[in-house]
């Protein structure tokens, strides 16, 4: 595309479109950045006039489909750099596990040798590298429904993970999910690969699209040491394995990685051992699916902090989970949520503690029930915004609140 005196709209200042702002200024394009203004909606305007731009640059959070962007050029910074990466990408997406497979897969190719860059849905720049870019550089994306959506080009290698149901709250039906994720292997042509969860019968769905060369994978397939707890984890490192394969990397350099690599920040991190209780961050838990799969992570003797803001969610399976879970033996439900969760819960063994209005009362109650050998997990099934900022917060809080534990 020739964006020379283009008069381009970027519709949302977020960290997605600020590394491509330069890039597009570079190329000689005219700037505005619009955010969009609640005020404007009665008229359905909330970007004001769109019609004095010739191309339309969206965030990934501003849904493509809207009716004021009919008849105009709509484009987004996951679809720009699809067009002028000069190298190989390696796009993963999933309903979970994005974040930590591609980070992991990054590692893998990074302890290789090759030249790698990585960014996308993650939080991380990519326009900003894309002069160091050559045609053997791999560049690893973590790529949501949102960015995927009205993509024209399959990465070389996509990797379709776990998929359920999520972001019913943007897309405007399950199906309209199912087809945004299928941008990720509709383009491809023979010469490319797509590594998908065999488990998941909407990943196989989208495994089986496009001309790649298909390769399954589960979570019984890596029968190697790893760091990571839980089986959703061991099904993410199967995928990065796969992908190690493809391009060549030995077991003793993709095995190593697996075996050293502690996963992300707030995704099941290990925080601390204090007194023998070991305590782990799962604040970026924001649904009871990804509760149920940490709470399944574990074996030992189980204290399970749960609870937040409205999200929407239905917490029957989790309370089932919960109830017949042989390891949990306390359960201290926070926030707004609390008694939703607690009404789920229906075996009377358990201990319930409510109440705790800040991080240091939660760390309290958890004192006055856990034990040499125990396992406390923050994964909260919920959103943060009651008693938290967000999700971070609430982590860094939960952290800091062990450390003082240990100090």
């Amino acid at each position: 595309m020739d964006w020379k005196d283009k008069k381009v709209a970027i519709l949302g200042w977020g960290v997605d479109t600020q590394d491509v702002e330069p890039w597009l200024r570079k190329q000689g394009a005219k700037i505005t950045v619009l955010d969009e203004k609640p005020f404007g909606t009665a008229q359905g305007k909330p970007f004001g006039d769109l019609t004095k731009y010739d191309i339309l640059v969206r965030s990934p959070g501003v849904y493509r489909y809207r009716p004021e962007f009919e008849g105009r050029e709509v484009t987004s910074k996951t679809k720009i750099f699809f067009d002028v990466c000069p190298g190989k990408i390696i796009g993963v997406t999933g309903t979970k596990g994005k974040g930590t497979t591609a980070t992991l897969i990054y590692e893998i190719l990074k302890a290789a040798g090759k030249k790698v860059f990585f960014g996308g849905n993650i939080g991380k720049g990519i326009f900003e590298h894309l002069d160091e870019m050559d045609k053997d550089s791999l560049v690893v994306l973590e790529l949501s429904s949102f960015q995927l959506i009205d993509l024209h080009k399959s990465p070389h290698v996509a990797v379709m993970l776990m998929m359920t149901s999520e972001h019913q709250d943007w897309h405007k039906s399950p199906d309209e999910y199912v087809e945004a994720k299928s941008k990720i292997t509709q383009f491809q042509m023979p010469n490319d690969f797509v590594v998908y969860n065999q488990d998941y019968p909407n990943s196989v769905k989208i495994g089986m699209q496009g001309k790649g060369q298909k390769i399954a994978v589960s979570g019984n397939d890596w029968k190697g040491e790893m760091r990571l707890r839980g089986g959703h984890n061991r099904e993410n490192v199967a995928a990065a394995a796969a992908v190690a394969k493809i391009f060549g990397i030995q077991y003793s350099v993709f095995g190593e990685v697996i075996k050293n690599f502690k996963g992300l920040e707030h995704r099941l991190e290990e925080a601390a051992t204090v007194d023998g209780v070991t305590y782990f961050d799962d604040s970026f838990s924001t649904t009871p699916e990804t509760t149920i799969a940490a709470i399944k992570a574990f074996t030992e003797p189980l204290i399970l902090i749960a609870g937040g803001s409205e999200k929407g969610s239905d917490f029957t399976e989790l309370g089932k989970v919960i109830s017949e879970a042989k390891n949990i033996k306390a359960v201290i439900l926070i926030g707004l949520m609390a008694e939703r969760i607690k009404e789920k819960i229906s075996n009377e063994e358990i201990k319930i503690l409510r109440g705790a209005k800040n991080m240091a009362e939660i760390l309290e109650q958890v004192k006055s029930v856990a034990e040499s050998g125990d396992v406390v997990v923050l994964s909260p099934a919920a959103a943060s915004f009651d008693m938290f900022a967000n999700y971070k917060d609430r982590g860094d809080q939960f952290k800091e609140a062990v450390r003082k534990l240990g100090a």
